[in-house]
C-alpha cells in the first residue's frame, strides 16, 4: 500500500478537476474475443463465468490506476484489489458477494464458488457494500443479452472511487465468440488509456 503525494502527483489537476463534479465517473463499452477462453473452460469442466472473472481480476491488478482509492481525503495505491460481484438466485433476485484475489485460478475459484453458494442460499442484498474493503472492484454480469451500452445507478458522491465492470452474454460472429464489457472509473484517478490497458490485458489473458 502506498500513499500518493497529491502535491507532486502528475494527476493533481485532473484529480481536483473531476473531484468537483457530482458524478466523476466515466467509461465505455466494448467487446473482447473470448473464443479460446470459452473452449478452455468447457474442455476442463470449469465455469466460464469463473474463468473469465479471474482473467478480469488478473487484468485489473495489472493496472495501477484501477488500484487507486480515495481514503480519508488521501489517494492510496493498493498492492492488489479483490473482487466483488452480483450473484443471481433461482428466485430471480441477486445478492452482492466478495472474494479474495489470487493469481492462481484454482485458489481464486475455490473462494468464489463458496461465496456463490453462500449468496444463493441467502436473501436480500447479501453482504453490504458498506462493509466491503475499499480495495475491491465491482463486477456484475447480464448473462441473458449482449449489449452495446449500459447505465449504472449512482449516488452522485464525488468520493465514490471503486471501478465498475459489467459483462454480458457473448455473441458469435464468423465462428468467434465476443464478450461485451463495460468499464467505469473515477476520472480523477484514471483516464481512457488506463481503461484501455485493462481491456487489452483482459483480452490477452482470455487468449492464453
Amino acid at each position: 500500500m502506498k500513499i500518493i503525494d497529491i502535491e507532486s502527483w502528475n494527476r493533481k489537476e485532473h484529480y481536483e478537476f473531476f473531484s468537483k463534479m457530482a458524478s466523476p465517473y466515466f467509461g465505455f463499452t466494448t467487446e473482447v474475443e473470448c473464443t479460446k477462453a470459452y473452449n478452455t473452460a468447457k474442455e476442463n469442466g470449469i465455469s466460464f463465468f469463473a474463468y473469465y472473472l479471474h482473467k478480469s481480476m488478473v487484468a485489473v491488478n495489472s493496472v495501477d490506476e484501477l488500484k487507486l482509492r480515495i481514503v480519508d481525503n488521501q489517494i492510496i495505491l493498493f498492492d492488489e484489489v479483490h473482487g466483488g460481484s452480483t450473484i443471481g438466485r433461482a428466485d430471480g433476485t441477486f445478492g452482492f458477494s466478495f472474494f479474495h484475489y489470487s493469481d492462481d485460478f484454482e485458489t481464486f475459484n475455490e473462494g468464489l464458488q463458496k461465496e456463490i453458494k453462500s449468496v444463493q442460499n441467502s436473501t436480500g442484498l447479501g453482504i453490504s457494500n458498506d462493509v466491503l474493503p475499499i480495495n475491491h472492484i465491482r463486477h456484475t454480469t447480464i448473462p441473458w443479452r449482449s449489449f452495446s451500452a449500459l447505465l449504472h445507478p449512482t449516488n452522485f458522491d464525488p468520493k465514490e472511487c471503486i471501478p465498475k465492470i459489467t459483462f454480458g452474454k457473448f455473441s458469435i460472429r464468423d465462428g468467434k465468440k465476443y464478450l461485451p464489457v463495460s468499464i467505469e472509473a473515477h476520472h480523477g484517478l484514471a483516464d481512457g488509456i488506463h481503461l484501455a490497458k485493462y481491456i487489452e490485458e483482459f483480452e490477452r489473458q482470455l487468449s492464453l
